[in-house]
């Protein structure tokens, strides 16, 4: 009597680097993918999937409803509010993430960020560009501000692996590093800073921590007039963590010296989107969601991926979210 073999449907392929090894799980079993898929068209997709892979594609209730036969989502990221993790530990099916993949390639996207806008470089690459260099007639000029890294103070929002890279970098550079305490929560311990006095004294403000009900919006105006020494605010985690229409007018008023997001509300984001009205600034980096995406880490996040799958397959799940 022959066995069915397990579908495993991924929804968006294109998520993942061109160079990846994408290694497919050692059981017999049937393979799909698609370079995107539209929420429209994610239970038409997974129809008859027992497992499915999706880095950023949603699936929700109504989809589960319609998947009586879905047995296991593996995310190709760590992050997993793109599920309905409540409901699938309703319905028993495994949510299994990936993790500490990226404990160097985001550290070292923030640092990219935060030296550049530190030392002004896109201004005074412009600069060079433009040919102001050739007209000061001297062998150096001053259009733009240079700060040192050495003695400043490091605000970090996350204490979890990635929080913790960037920290230790931080302190290489000889900063002086701190972790917030979560917003609105007392009591976390000695190791932690109070939030709103990491607002008021950092130089640089980072954020390492996930989406969710508690996180969303964290930072906004309230935050933005505490921010005393007007610091630059990097974001490499998650868009919904800042109000985004706040910091474009935080950074207008001077609130802020500058911002470098990796990461937006809406990606890619509209035409309309507020940021667009300030990318030309040379206090302002924005790259497209990319600073997970070191080939090293890339790799060790499908293995590792791959890995929750073949586990499952032999009754063992691993990275459980959702069971």
């Amino acid at each position: 009597m022959s066995v069915m073999k397990p579908r495993i449907v991924f929804l968006d392929r294109n998520t993942i680097g061109p160079s990846v090894d994408l290694r497919r799980p050692g059981f017999a079993h049937d393979w799909t993918e698609y370079p995107a898929t539209r929420p429209g068209e994610v239970a038409e997709r997974l129809a008859g999937a027992t497992i499915a892979i999706t880095n950023k594609v949603p699936i929700r209730a109504i989809d589960l409803d319609r998947l009586p036969g879905l047995k296991m989502i593996g995310i190709a990221a760590t992050g997993y509010d793109v599920i309905d993790h409540d409901v699938c530990r309703q319905r028993g099916v495994i949510v299994s993430n990936v993790r500490g993949y990226a404990v160097n390639t985001v550290p070292e996207h923030t640092f990219a960020l935060i030296l550049a806008l530190r030392r002004s470089l896109i201004g005074y690459r412009q600069d060079v560009i433009d040919g102001e260099w050739r007209n000061s007639g001297q062998f150096c000029f001053f259009n733009h501000p240079i700060g040192e890294l050495s003695g400043a103070t490091l605000g970090i929002m996350g204490e979890g692996a990635i929080g913790q890279s960037v920290a230790r970098l931080g302190q290489a550079f000889g900063m002086k590093t701190l972790f917030a305490a979560h917003k609105g929560v007392q009591g976390l311990g000695p190791l932690y800073t109070p939030f709103d006095e990491v607002l008021e004294t950092s130089d640089i403000i980072t954020l390492h921590c996930p989406l969710s009900a508690a996180t969303r919006g964290m930072i906004a105006r309230p935050e933005f007039r505490k921010m005393k020494k007007k610091p630059l605010l990097i974001n490499t985690a998650r868009g919904g963590l800042v109000v985004e229409k706040d910091a474009v007018e935080a950074l207008e008023e001077g609130l802020i010296s500058g911002l470098g997001f990796d990461v937006v509300t809406a990606e890619p984001p509209p035409a309309d989107h507020c940021f667009n009205a300030i990318l030309g600034r040379p206090n302002v980096i924005v790259t497209p969601h990319v600073s997970w995406a070191g080939q090293g880490a890339m790799q060790v996040l499908w293995d590792q991926l791959i890995g929750h799958i073949e586990n499952f397959q032999a009754g063992r799940p691993t990275n459980v979210v959702a069971a």
